[in-house]
Protein backbone atom coordinates (compact mmCIF):
# COMPACT_ATOMS: atom_id res chain seq x y z
CA UNK A 1 0.00 0.00 0.00
CA UNK A 2 1.38 3.44 -0.94
CA UNK A 3 1.32 6.34 1.50
CA UNK A 4 -1.83 8.40 1.01
CA UNK A 5 -2.91 11.81 2.33
CA UNK A 6 -6.15 13.79 2.27
CA UNK A 7 -5.72 16.85 0.07
CA UNK A 8 -8.00 19.75 1.03
CA UNK A 9 -7.82 21.27 -2.45
CA UNK A 10 -9.05 18.15 -4.30
CA UNK A 11 -11.16 16.97 -1.33
CA UNK A 12 -9.94 13.41 -1.63
CA UNK A 13 -7.32 11.05 -0.30
CA UNK A 14 -4.50 10.88 -2.86
CA UNK A 15 -1.41 8.74 -3.30
CA UNK A 16 1.59 10.70 -2.10
CA UNK A 17 4.34 10.93 -4.70
CA UNK A 18 7.13 13.36 -3.75
CA UNK A 19 8.25 15.95 -6.26
CA UNK A 20 11.85 14.89 -5.63
CA UNK A 21 12.32 11.13 -5.15
CA UNK A 22 13.37 10.27 -1.62
CA UNK A 23 12.69 13.79 -0.28
CA UNK A 24 9.67 15.44 1.32
CA UNK A 25 9.25 19.22 1.64
CA UNK A 26 6.72 20.56 4.17
CA UNK A 27 5.71 24.12 5.00
CA UNK A 28 3.63 24.54 8.16
CA UNK A 29 2.02 27.82 9.18
CA UNK A 30 3.34 28.23 12.70
CA UNK A 31 2.68 30.56 15.57
CA UNK A 32 1.36 34.11 15.54
CA UNK A 33 3.06 35.15 18.74
CA UNK A 34 0.79 37.71 20.37
CA UNK A 35 0.14 35.35 23.31
CA UNK A 36 1.46 32.09 24.79
CA UNK A 37 0.17 28.83 23.27
CA UNK A 38 -2.87 26.85 24.31
CA UNK A 39 -3.17 23.14 23.54
CA UNK A 40 -5.08 23.90 20.34
CA UNK A 41 -2.04 25.72 18.98
CA UNK A 42 0.32 22.92 19.93
CA UNK A 43 -1.93 20.28 18.40
CA UNK A 44 -1.07 21.54 14.92
CA UNK A 45 2.67 21.34 15.53
CA UNK A 46 2.26 17.90 17.12
CA UNK A 47 0.17 16.48 14.25
CA UNK A 48 2.77 17.57 11.74
CA UNK A 49 5.51 16.23 14.01
CA UNK A 50 3.87 12.80 13.69
CA UNK A 51 3.77 13.31 9.91
CA UNK A 52 7.45 14.24 9.86
CA UNK A 53 8.36 11.21 11.98
CA UNK A 54 6.42 8.84 9.71
CA UNK A 55 8.07 10.18 6.57
CA UNK A 56 11.45 9.76 8.23
CA UNK A 57 10.58 6.18 9.22
CA UNK A 58 9.62 5.52 5.62
CA UNK A 59 13.12 6.57 4.60
CA UNK A 60 12.49 10.08 3.27
CA UNK A 61 14.75 13.06 3.82
CA UNK A 62 12.42 15.70 5.28
CA UNK A 63 12.76 19.47 4.86
CA UNK A 64 10.31 20.92 7.38
CA UNK A 65 9.74 24.69 7.52
CA UNK A 66 7.58 26.15 10.30
CA UNK A 67 7.34 29.94 10.32
CA UNK A 68 6.83 32.47 13.11
CA UNK A 69 4.53 35.45 12.49
CA UNK A 70 6.27 37.95 14.75
CA UNK A 71 4.63 41.08 13.31
CA UNK A 72 0.92 41.55 12.63
CA UNK A 73 -2.13 43.44 13.88
CA UNK A 74 -2.52 41.23 16.97
CA UNK A 75 1.11 41.52 18.06
CA UNK A 76 1.03 45.31 17.66
CA UNK A 77 -2.31 45.59 19.50
CA UNK A 78 -1.01 43.49 22.41
CA UNK A 79 2.07 45.71 22.68
CA UNK A 80 -0.06 48.87 22.70
CA UNK A 81 -2.46 47.37 25.23
CA UNK A 82 0.31 46.40 27.66
CA UNK A 83 2.74 49.23 26.99
CA UNK A 84 5.39 46.68 25.97
CA UNK A 85 7.49 46.91 22.80
CA UNK A 86 6.00 44.67 20.12
CA UNK A 87 9.26 42.79 19.66
CA UNK A 88 9.38 41.85 23.34
CA UNK A 89 5.83 40.50 23.12
CA UNK A 90 6.74 38.52 20.01
CA UNK A 91 9.98 37.07 21.32
CA UNK A 92 8.61 36.08 24.74
CA UNK A 93 5.72 34.21 23.15
CA UNK A 94 7.93 32.64 20.49
CA UNK A 95 9.98 31.15 23.33
CA UNK A 96 6.77 29.97 25.02
CA UNK A 97 5.70 28.19 21.83
CA UNK A 98 9.05 26.46 21.44
CA UNK A 99 8.99 25.43 25.10
CA UNK A 100 5.55 23.93 24.48
CA UNK A 101 6.67 22.06 21.37
CA UNK A 102 9.71 20.72 23.22
CA UNK A 103 7.73 19.74 26.32
CA UNK A 104 5.41 17.61 24.18
CA UNK A 105 8.26 15.92 22.33
CA UNK A 106 8.10 17.65 18.94
CA UNK A 107 11.21 17.44 16.79
CA UNK A 108 12.60 20.85 15.77
CA UNK A 109 11.88 22.04 12.22
CA UNK A 110 14.64 22.20 9.63
CA UNK A 111 14.28 25.98 9.73
CA UNK A 112 11.97 28.33 11.67
CA UNK A 113 11.99 31.69 9.86
CA UNK A 114 10.45 34.89 11.23
CA UNK A 115 8.38 37.27 9.13
CA UNK A 116 10.48 40.28 10.13
CA UNK A 117 13.60 38.61 8.77
CA UNK A 118 12.22 38.33 5.23
CA UNK A 119 11.09 41.79 4.19
CA UNK A 120 13.48 41.85 1.16
CA UNK A 121 11.90 38.64 -0.14
CA UNK A 122 8.43 40.16 0.31
CA UNK A 123 9.44 43.29 -1.59
CA UNK A 124 10.76 41.16 -4.45
CA UNK A 125 7.49 39.22 -4.63
CA UNK A 126 5.35 42.38 -4.55
CA UNK A 127 7.45 43.97 -7.30
CA UNK A 128 6.96 40.90 -9.48
CA UNK A 129 3.22 40.79 -8.89
CA UNK A 130 2.82 44.49 -9.69
CA UNK A 131 4.81 44.04 -12.91
CA UNK A 132 2.56 41.10 -13.90
CA UNK A 133 -0.60 43.11 -13.24
CA UNK A 134 -1.74 41.08 -10.22
CA UNK A 135 -1.08 43.74 -7.58
CA UNK A 136 -1.16 47.52 -7.18
CA UNK A 137 -0.10 50.23 -4.76
CA UNK A 138 -2.61 52.62 -3.22
CA UNK A 139 -1.94 55.15 -0.45
CA UNK A 140 1.20 53.25 0.57
CA UNK A 141 -0.63 49.92 0.75
CA UNK A 142 -0.02 47.10 -1.72
CA UNK A 143 -3.03 44.98 -2.64
CA UNK A 144 -3.52 41.77 -4.58
CA UNK A 145 -6.24 42.13 -7.24
CA UNK A 146 -8.20 38.91 -6.79
CA UNK A 147 -10.08 39.13 -10.11
CA UNK A 148 -6.75 38.76 -11.96
CA UNK A 149 -6.36 35.20 -10.64
CA UNK A 150 -9.13 32.95 -12.03
CA UNK A 151 -8.38 30.06 -9.61
CA UNK A 152 -8.97 32.21 -6.53
CA UNK A 153 -11.16 30.46 -3.90
CA UNK A 154 -10.68 26.93 -5.27
CA UNK A 155 -9.22 25.80 -1.93
CA UNK A 156 -12.10 27.11 0.20
CA UNK A 157 -14.72 26.41 -2.48
CA UNK A 158 -16.39 29.83 -2.25
CA UNK A 159 -18.01 32.05 -4.86
CA UNK A 160 -16.18 35.30 -5.64
CA UNK A 161 -19.48 37.16 -6.02
CA UNK A 162 -20.32 36.43 -2.36
CA UNK A 163 -16.84 37.07 -0.94
CA UNK A 164 -16.17 39.46 1.90
CA UNK A 165 -12.62 39.78 3.17
CA UNK A 166 -12.30 39.50 6.99
CA UNK A 167 -11.97 42.60 9.14
CA UNK A 168 -8.51 44.10 9.09
CA UNK A 169 -8.31 44.07 5.28
CA UNK A 170 -10.21 47.35 4.88
CA UNK A 171 -7.26 49.68 4.37
CA UNK A 172 -7.52 52.75 2.14
CA UNK A 173 -7.32 52.84 -1.63
CA UNK A 174 -8.71 49.45 -2.61
CA UNK A 175 -9.99 49.17 -6.17
CA UNK A 176 -12.18 46.22 -5.20
CA UNK A 177 -13.35 45.48 -1.62
CA UNK A 178 -12.46 41.81 -2.19
CA UNK A 179 -8.77 42.58 -2.77
CA UNK A 180 -6.48 41.75 0.14
CA UNK A 181 -3.52 43.59 1.61
CA UNK A 182 -0.02 42.23 1.07
CA UNK A 183 1.64 45.31 2.58
CA UNK A 184 0.19 47.94 4.92
CA UNK A 185 1.23 51.59 4.95
CA UNK A 186 2.99 52.85 8.06
CA UNK A 187 0.87 54.25 10.90
CA UNK A 188 2.08 56.42 13.80
CA UNK A 189 3.59 54.33 16.57
CA UNK A 190 3.76 51.14 14.51
CA UNK A 191 6.92 49.41 13.30
CA UNK A 192 7.70 49.92 9.62
CA UNK A 193 10.22 49.07 6.91
CA UNK A 194 11.27 51.04 3.82
CA UNK A 195 9.98 49.84 0.43
CA UNK A 196 9.71 51.31 -3.09
CA UNK A 197 6.12 52.25 -2.15
CA UNK A 198 6.96 53.98 1.13
CA UNK A 199 7.36 52.76 4.69
CA UNK A 200 5.04 50.07 5.97
CA UNK A 201 4.83 46.55 7.34
CA UNK A 202 3.88 43.09 6.06
CA UNK A 203 0.33 41.93 5.64
CA UNK A 204 -0.33 38.55 7.19
CA UNK A 205 -0.43 36.49 3.99
CA UNK A 206 2.61 37.67 2.07
CA UNK A 207 5.19 36.42 4.55
CA UNK A 208 4.39 32.73 4.05
CA UNK A 209 4.51 32.94 0.25
CA UNK A 210 7.89 34.68 0.46
CA UNK A 211 9.38 32.27 3.00
CA UNK A 212 8.08 29.13 1.29
CA UNK A 213 9.63 30.37 -1.96
CA UNK A 214 12.97 31.06 -0.27
CA UNK A 215 13.36 27.82 1.65
CA UNK A 216 11.44 25.29 -0.46
CA UNK A 217 11.59 26.77 -3.95
CA UNK A 218 8.94 27.23 -6.62
CA UNK A 219 7.21 23.93 -5.81
CA UNK A 220 7.06 21.77 -2.70
CA UNK A 221 5.13 18.75 -1.48
CA UNK A 222 2.92 19.68 1.47
CA UNK A 223 1.52 22.89 2.96
CA UNK A 224 -0.07 22.43 6.38
CA UNK A 225 -2.00 24.32 9.02
CA UNK A 226 -5.23 24.42 10.98
CA UNK A 227 -8.67 24.36 9.38
CA UNK A 228 -9.19 28.01 10.31
CA UNK A 229 -6.37 29.02 7.95
CA UNK A 230 -8.00 27.71 4.75
CA UNK A 231 -9.59 31.14 4.25
CA UNK A 232 -8.34 33.76 4.01
CA UNK A 233 -4.72 32.88 4.75
CA UNK A 234 -4.05 29.84 2.61
CA UNK A 235 -6.34 30.97 -0.18
CA UNK A 236 -4.42 34.24 -0.38
CA UNK A 237 -1.06 32.47 -0.24
CA UNK A 238 -2.02 30.40 -3.26
CA UNK A 239 -3.09 33.48 -5.21
CA UNK A 240 0.14 35.37 -4.47
CA UNK A 241 2.49 32.49 -5.13
CA UNK A 242 0.81 31.10 -8.25
CA UNK A 243 0.40 34.56 -9.77
CA UNK A 244 4.11 35.17 -9.05
CA UNK A 245 4.93 32.08 -11.09
CA UNK A 246 5.42 29.40 -8.45
CA UNK A 247 3.64 26.05 -8.63
CA UNK A 248 3.52 26.20 -4.82
CA UNK A 249 2.12 23.28 -2.77
CA UNK A 250 1.19 19.90 -4.24
CA UNK A 251 -0.85 18.83 -1.17
CA UNK A 252 -2.85 20.90 1.32
CA UNK A 253 -3.17 19.17 4.70
CA UNK A 254 -5.24 20.70 7.51
CA UNK A 255 -5.63 19.57 11.11
CA UNK A 256 -8.86 19.99 13.06
CA UNK A 257 -9.27 22.03 16.22
CA UNK A 258 -9.37 21.44 19.95
CA UNK A 259 -12.79 22.66 21.07
CA UNK A 260 -14.51 23.46 24.36
CA UNK A 261 -18.30 23.20 24.47
CA UNK A 262 -18.26 22.95 20.68
CA UNK A 263 -16.32 26.22 20.22
CA UNK A 264 -12.83 26.44 18.75
CA UNK A 265 -10.31 26.98 21.54
CA UNK A 266 -9.30 30.63 21.34
CA UNK A 267 -7.73 33.29 23.54
CA UNK A 268 -10.26 35.82 22.26
CA UNK A 269 -13.15 33.59 23.38
CA UNK A 270 -11.60 33.09 26.81
CA UNK A 271 -11.84 29.30 26.55
CA UNK A 272 -8.19 28.38 26.07
CA UNK A 273 -6.09 26.03 28.18
CA UNK A 274 -2.47 27.15 28.19
CA UNK A 275 0.22 24.55 27.60
CA UNK A 276 2.35 26.02 30.40
CA UNK A 277 -0.49 25.32 32.85
CA UNK A 278 -1.34 21.89 31.47
CA UNK A 279 2.19 20.50 31.81
CA UNK A 280 2.06 21.36 35.51
CA UNK A 281 -1.07 19.28 35.96
CA UNK A 282 -0.48 16.43 33.51
CA UNK A 283 2.61 14.56 32.39
CA UNK A 284 3.72 15.92 29.00
CA UNK A 285 3.85 12.43 27.48
CA UNK A 286 0.19 11.93 28.48
CA UNK A 287 -0.72 15.28 26.90
CA UNK A 288 1.03 14.18 23.73
CA UNK A 289 -0.91 10.91 23.73
CA UNK A 290 -4.15 12.82 24.28
CA UNK A 291 -3.55 15.22 21.39
CA UNK A 292 -2.02 12.69 18.99
CA UNK A 293 -4.42 9.78 19.49
CA UNK A 294 -7.42 11.15 17.52
CA UNK A 295 -7.13 11.41 13.75
CA UNK A 296 -5.62 14.76 12.79
CA UNK A 297 -8.77 15.66 10.82
CA UNK A 298 -11.06 14.92 13.81
CA UNK A 299 -12.07 17.55 16.34
CA UNK A 300 -10.98 17.04 19.95
CA UNK A 301 -13.57 18.15 22.49
CA UNK A 302 -11.50 19.05 25.53
CA UNK A 303 -12.54 17.79 28.95
CA UNK A 304 -10.82 16.65 32.12
CA UNK A 305 -12.61 13.30 31.76
CA UNK A 306 -11.19 12.67 28.29
CA UNK A 307 -7.72 13.54 29.54
CA UNK A 308 -8.09 11.05 32.40
CA UNK A 309 -9.19 8.42 29.89
CA UNK A 310 -6.05 9.13 27.84
CA UNK A 311 -3.96 8.86 31.00
CA UNK A 312 -5.42 5.45 31.81
CA UNK A 313 -4.98 4.24 28.22
CA UNK A 314 -1.35 5.31 28.14
CA UNK A 315 -0.77 3.80 31.58
CA UNK A 316 -1.74 0.39 30.13
CA UNK A 317 1.02 0.76 27.56
CA UNK A 318 3.52 2.10 30.04
CA UNK A 319 2.65 -0.58 32.59
CA UNK A 320 3.40 -3.36 30.12
CA UNK A 321 6.73 -1.78 29.16
CA UNK A 322 7.74 -1.39 32.79
CA UNK A 323 6.73 -4.92 33.68
CA UNK A 324 8.37 -6.46 30.61
CA UNK A 325 11.65 -4.68 31.29
CA UNK A 326 11.57 -5.80 34.93
CA UNK A 327 10.92 -9.44 34.02
CA UNK A 328 12.82 -9.81 30.76
CA UNK A 329 15.36 -6.99 30.77
CA UNK A 330 15.65 -4.05 28.37
CA UNK A 331 15.32 -4.48 24.61
CA UNK A 332 15.79 -2.07 21.72
CA UNK A 333 12.93 -1.13 19.43
CA UNK A 334 12.31 -3.55 16.57
CA UNK A 335 13.78 -2.42 13.23
CA UNK A 336 10.33 -2.44 11.63
CA UNK A 337 6.83 -1.77 12.90
CA UNK A 338 4.10 -4.41 12.42
CA UNK A 339 2.45 -4.42 9.00
CA UNK A 340 -0.97 -3.44 10.37
CA UNK A 341 0.55 -0.39 12.06
CA UNK A 342 2.32 0.65 8.86
CA UNK A 343 -0.86 0.22 6.81
CA UNK A 344 -2.77 2.43 9.27
CA UNK A 345 -0.14 5.17 9.14
CA UNK A 346 0.12 4.99 5.35
CA UNK A 347 -3.65 5.54 5.15
CA UNK A 348 -3.74 9.31 5.79
CA UNK A 349 -1.79 9.02 9.04
CA UNK A 350 -4.40 6.82 10.72
CA UNK A 351 -3.10 7.16 14.28
CA UNK A 352 -6.29 5.78 15.96
CA UNK A 353 -5.98 2.54 13.99
CA UNK A 354 -2.23 2.47 14.57
CA UNK A 355 -2.74 2.82 18.34
CA UNK A 356 -5.21 -0.06 18.21
CA UNK A 357 -2.32 -2.18 16.94
CA UNK A 358 -0.17 -0.92 19.84
CA UNK A 359 -2.80 -1.88 22.40
CA UNK A 360 -3.24 -5.32 20.82
CA UNK A 361 0.50 -5.91 21.12
CA UNK A 362 0.37 -4.74 24.76
CA UNK A 363 -2.41 -7.23 25.57
CA UNK A 364 -0.47 -10.03 23.87
CA UNK A 365 2.65 -9.03 25.75
CA UNK A 366 0.85 -9.05 29.09
CA UNK A 367 -0.54 -12.49 28.31
CA UNK A 368 2.95 -13.71 27.47
CA UNK A 369 4.29 -12.37 30.75
CA UNK A 370 1.50 -14.09 32.67
CA UNK A 371 2.39 -17.36 30.89
CA UNK A 372 6.10 -16.79 31.63
CA UNK A 373 6.77 -16.74 27.86
CA UNK A 374 9.71 -14.34 27.95
CA UNK A 375 10.55 -14.76 24.27
CA UNK A 376 7.11 -13.63 23.13
CA UNK A 377 7.03 -10.85 25.72
CA UNK A 378 10.36 -9.48 24.47
CA UNK A 379 9.15 -9.61 20.86
CA UNK A 380 6.02 -7.64 21.75
CA UNK A 381 8.08 -5.16 23.78
CA UNK A 382 10.35 -4.51 20.80
CA UNK A 383 7.32 -4.01 18.53
CA UNK A 384 5.61 -1.68 20.99
CA UNK A 385 8.74 0.45 21.36
CA UNK A 386 9.12 0.67 17.56
CA UNK A 387 5.52 1.82 17.13
CA UNK A 388 5.69 4.30 19.98
CA UNK A 389 8.94 5.74 18.63
CA UNK A 390 7.17 6.64 15.39
CA UNK A 391 4.50 8.47 17.41
CA UNK A 392 7.01 10.14 19.73
CA UNK A 393 5.53 8.25 22.68
CA UNK A 394 8.20 5.78 23.77
CA UNK A 395 8.54 6.39 27.54
CA UNK A 396 12.04 4.84 27.44
CA UNK A 397 13.25 7.41 24.91
CA UNK A 398 15.80 9.79 26.41
CA UNK A 399 13.66 12.81 25.46
CA UNK A 400 11.24 11.79 28.23
CA UNK A 401 14.03 11.23 30.77
CA UNK A 402 12.96 14.27 32.79
CA UNK A 403 9.31 13.24 32.81
CA UNK A 404 9.54 11.46 36.17
CA UNK A 405 6.22 12.54 37.62
CA UNK A 406 4.80 9.22 36.39
CA UNK A 407 7.12 7.40 38.82
CA UNK A 408 6.00 9.70 41.63
CA UNK A 409 2.34 9.13 40.76
CA UNK A 410 2.88 5.41 40.40
CA UNK A 411 4.36 5.36 43.91
CA UNK A 412 1.36 7.16 45.38
CA UNK A 413 -1.13 4.90 43.58
CA UNK A 414 0.90 1.84 44.52
CA UNK A 415 0.75 2.76 48.20
CA UNK A 416 -3.03 3.22 48.04
CA UNK A 417 -3.59 0.00 46.10
CA UNK A 418 -1.35 -1.89 48.55
CA UNK A 419 -3.61 -0.83 51.41
CA UNK A 420 -6.60 -2.30 49.59
CA UNK A 421 -4.67 -5.44 48.65
CA UNK A 422 -3.67 -5.92 52.28
CA UNK A 423 -7.38 -5.90 53.15
CA UNK A 424 -7.97 -8.47 50.42
CA UNK A 425 -5.15 -10.65 51.73
CA UNK A 426 -6.57 -10.43 55.22
CA UNK A 427 -9.99 -11.48 53.91
CA UNK A 428 -8.43 -14.47 52.14
CA UNK A 429 -6.52 -15.43 55.27
CA UNK A 430 -9.78 -15.65 57.23
CA UNK A 431 -11.33 -17.52 54.27
CA UNK A 432 -13.74 -14.66 53.52
CA UNK A 433 -13.42 -15.23 49.79
CA UNK A 434 -16.57 -13.27 48.96
CA UNK A 435 -15.02 -10.08 50.34
CA UNK A 436 -11.68 -10.87 48.67
CA UNK A 437 -13.40 -11.34 45.31
CA UNK A 438 -15.45 -8.18 45.78
CA UNK A 439 -12.28 -6.16 46.41
CA UNK A 440 -10.66 -7.65 43.32
CA UNK A 441 -13.74 -6.86 41.21
CA UNK A 442 -13.88 -3.27 42.45
CA UNK A 443 -10.23 -2.77 41.56
CA UNK A 444 -10.95 -4.27 38.16
CA UNK A 445 -13.77 -1.80 37.59
CA UNK A 446 -11.25 0.95 38.35
CA UNK A 447 -9.04 -0.36 35.53
CA UNK A 448 -6.58 -2.42 37.60
CA UNK A 449 -5.68 -6.07 36.97
CA UNK A 450 -4.66 -8.05 40.07
CA UNK A 451 -2.33 -10.99 39.56
CA UNK A 452 -1.60 -13.40 42.43
CA UNK A 453 2.05 -14.46 42.26
CA UNK A 454 4.23 -16.59 44.57
CA UNK A 455 5.71 -13.37 45.97
CA UNK A 456 2.32 -11.82 46.59
CA UNK A 457 -0.34 -9.93 44.62
CA UNK A 458 0.75 -7.59 41.83
CA UNK A 459 -1.33 -4.87 40.16
CA UNK A 460 -1.15 -3.41 36.66
CA UNK A 461 -3.36 -1.09 34.66
CA UNK A 462 -5.48 -3.32 32.45
CA UNK A 463 -8.76 -3.36 30.65
CA UNK A 464 -9.50 -3.34 26.92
Amino acid sequence: MSLRLYDTRTRQVRDFVPLVPGCVSIYLCGATVQAPPHIGHIRSGLNFDVMQRWFRYRGYRVSFVRNVTDIDDKVIAKGQETGTPWYEIAYANERAFNEGYTALGCLPPSVEPRATGHVPEMIEMMRGLIERGHAYEAEGNVYFAVTTFPEYLELSNQELENLRQPSGEGEGGKRDPRDFAMWKAAKPGEPSWETPWGRGRPGWHLECSAMAHKYLGEAFDIHGGGLDLIFPHHENEIAQSRAFGDEFANFWVHNAWVTMSGEKMSKSLGNSVLVSEMVQRWRPIVLRYYLAAPHYRSMIEYSEESLREAEVAFARIEGFIQRAVEVCGPVDAAPEVPLAFAEAMDDDLGVPQALAVVHTAVRQGNSALTADDKESALARLAEVRAMLAVLGLDPLDEMWAGDDRGDDLHGVVDALVRLVLDQRQAARARKDFATADAIRNQLGEAGLVIEDTPSGPRWTVGGP
